[in-house]
């Protein structure tokens, strides 16, 4: 019998700030409306580092507001279309997509890209989190689904491909959750 037990540790957001891979001090910029993934990203980059969130509603911005101050973090929120984002080029070092891509419209879904590729320092990296496609009865009983143009022309790395990200990849599926990889 062990006089110790090993307690895993850890909060909801762990898996998703490791598979990021980000580094104190560094610019990051998240799409989407997961607020606890953006207060877990903030602590990670620190006081030197630099956080933004890019929503399309002053609902998504409020309730981002509202999960910053919680946690005692400085957090730039900017409600915006997705499709033309308000911030300088070669901005950011890393941008966070966390299930934002697979429900757009392909045109919207271009732009949305190519304005990623626009902020992103050069080497900078694009990170794409979806749910994993569910198939069978599970997809018929999800509230949410895919385009299925996305999803015939290769999904996530088809899209960062034909935008022209490069050493685009899989980084992971783990949890439900497809990690995907492209560099400027």
């Amino acid at each position: 019998m062990s006089l110790f037990k090993l307690k895993k540790r850890g909060g909801p957001r762990d898996l998703e700030v490791s598979m990021v891979g980000l580094k104190l001090g560094s610019a990051v910029l998240q799409l989407g409306q997961d607020e606890q993934l953006v207060t877990a990203l903030a602590k990670v980059v620190g006081i030197s580092g630099e956080t933004s969130v890019a929503v399309e509603s002053e609902e998504d911005a409020k309730r981002m507001t509202q999960a910053a101050a919680s946690a005692g973090l400085l957090i730039d929120v900017k409600i915006t279309y997705l499709r033309d984002l308000p911030f300088t080029t070669d901005m950011f070092d890393v941008v966070v997509v966390s299930n934002v891509l697979g429900y757009m419209g392909m045109n919207e879904r271009v732009l949305c890209l190519q304005q990623l590729l626009r902020v992103l320092k050069p080497s900078g990296r694009c990170i794409i989190i979806e749910s994993t496609t569910r198939g069978g009865l599970g997809a018929l009983l999800s509230q949410r689904m895919f385009n299925q143009t996305y999803l015939s022309n290769g999904g996530a790395q088809g899209a960062l491909t034909a935008e022209g990200f490069r050493a685009v990849r899989l980084l992971a599926e783990q949890e439900g959750k497809s990690f995907f990889e492209g560099t400027k």
